[in-house]
């Protein structure tokens, strides 16, 4: 199913409801998602790895696509 044909199944089923309980739900689903920032979702952990990448890339301390690449399919018996 396409996201256009889900967003009308969907608007079907809040069209169709009588249940103020489920469109309670809806509403706050939305509040939720509109103020929500990814990086407040993400662990401490994930906030601390993502941080040291960055300071990593701005030091010059990166790894060539290539060579990635080359690991990659030799671990995995790509080639």
């Amino acid at each position: 199913m396409n996201l256009q044909a889900k967003k009308l199944e969907l608007v079907q089923l809040i069209l169709n409801t009588e249940k103020p309980t489920v469109l309670a739900k809806v509403e706050a689903v939305f509040k939720k998602e509109k103020g929500a920032d990814w990086w407040d979702e993400i662990s401490e952990a994930e906030k601390k790895a993502i941080e040291e990448s960055i300071a990593e890339a701005d030091n010059g301390q990166l790894i060539p696509h290539a060579e990635v690449m080359k690991e990659v399919r030799a671990k995995y018996n790509l080639d």
